[in-house]
């Protein structure tokens, strides 16, 4: 089945009472730093922006939510769930949560010192937010604030 994902997120915000969405262009490249040390030495976090809240935490709302989850890395795959504006997407990852929050497939890395260590907790926001003003103001810094209180050396960021 062939998903039309420009023509299906413009109809899923004007269902919400959004004008059509105004696609995000940056101002500026995005900062890039080559790692300096090898993965097997890093401490690396997990952001993904699939909606991924683990059980007994409060599924994302859509109309702009913002909000971030902070996930125990020790979450088994069983207790993870996922809530997000684009709902229909989100077929594979109900079957198979590693395919957009790969905690289990991290976990293996670190057992097999592929990676040096995995953050204490890792986390989830929704990545539909359609507000490009509260994603730098609100969510952006959020982020950067939880990575660096898990001390993280780098980041996998898994985009829905």
């Amino acid at each position: 089945m062939t998903v039309h994902y420009m023509k299906a997120i413009t109809e899923r915000y004007l269902s919400l009472g959004y004008a059509p969405y105004r696609w995000y262009q940056a101002n500026s490249a995005a900062p890039w730093r080559a790692l300096t040390r090898p993965l097997h030495s890093l401490r690396l976090g997990l952001l993904s922006t699939s909606g991924a809240y683990a059980l007994g935490q409060a599924a994302y709302h859509y109309k702009d939510d913002t909000s971030i989850r902070r996930i125990p890395a020790s979450t088994p795959d069983s207790a993870l769930r996922f809530s997000h504006i684009t709902e229909n997407y989100l077929i594979d990852a109900k079957q198979d949560p590693s395919c957009l929050f790969p905690l289990a497939t991290l976990r293996r890395l670190v057992a097999n010192g592929f990676i040096g260590q995995l953050a204490e907790s890792v986390f989830s926001c929704m990545g539909g937010v359609y507000s490009q003003r509260r994603v730098n103001d609100e969510l952006a810094p959020a982020l950067l604030s939880a990575f660096q209180h898990e001390r993280v050396d780098a980041a996998l960021l898994v985009a829905m």
